[in-house]
């Protein structure tokens, strides 16, 4: 499994860690593994740490990456507005405790924010980071399909109407752009099928006779 104990170790003494890393691999399970995390949990984690494995190649501080996609989401609370900011504060602090450097930190951190608002110019390396977090939307239709209820269940206690309306808004900034993907080997990779995923999402939005607001 992608999120295994020894993966993490191995990534832990890349910094020079004072410690093996297992009360922060501890954390971080007792997190994704909250009963609210439907999309947003380990198996979440594991897909990306993936797809990581896909891009590596592109990767100029791979390290960065790769502890940025462990640390991500770690604070996931849907009522809340600040989870990104809390997720890279959380990295910051449990990596500078285990000896990491500075620009390790801030790199980790930018990487994090980046999935915030899906910004590729944040870091170097933001472009893979963010093309990972999104791969999820080029996965065949059941995979796709099974996400997007998740996201629904994490967002249960919005009512319908408004939850259609928020989500169509989303998705359709994705249709928006000259392309979902920055780097050439995810856009290859999950463009096309990212594209019909999300047109079929919203066609099932509006089905509703929901009609997105205007930005």
């Amino acid at each position: 499994m992608a999120t295994s104990s020894e993966r993490w170790i191995k990534l832990w003494q890349e910094i020079d860690a004072k410690d093996d890393g297992l009360v922060v691999y501890q954390e971080l399970l007792s997190l994704y593994s909250e009963p609210h995390r439907h999309y947003h949990n380990l198996r979440h984690i594991s897909d990306c740490l993936d797809e990581f494995e896909f891009g590596r190649e592109l990767a100029k501080e791979p390290l960065a990456v790769e502890l940025a996609i462990w640390f991500h989401d770690a604070i996931y609370e849907t009522r809340a507005s600040d989870n990104e900011e809390n997720s890279a504060e959380l990295a910051k602090k449990r990596i500078s405790e285990a000896g990491g450097d500075l620009q390790l930190c801030a790199s980790v951190c930018a990487l994090v924010m980046a999935t915030k608002t899906h910004d590729a110019l944040l870091h170097p390396d933001a472009p893979l980071m963010v093309d990972v977090d999104l791969s999820i939307l080029g996965k065949p239709d059941d995979r796709f399909w099974e996400y997007e209820a998740q996201i629904r269940q994490e967002y249960e206690w919005v009512p319908e109407e408004i939850f259609a309306v928020k989500r169509a808004e989303i998705l359709e900034r994705f249709l928006m752009r000259n392309r979902i993907f920055s780097t050439e080997a995810f856009f290859d990779r999950y463009e096309e099928q990212s594209r019909r995923n999300v047109q079929a999402s919203v066609k099932k939005l509006k089905s509703r006779g929901i009609t997105p607001l205007k930005q």
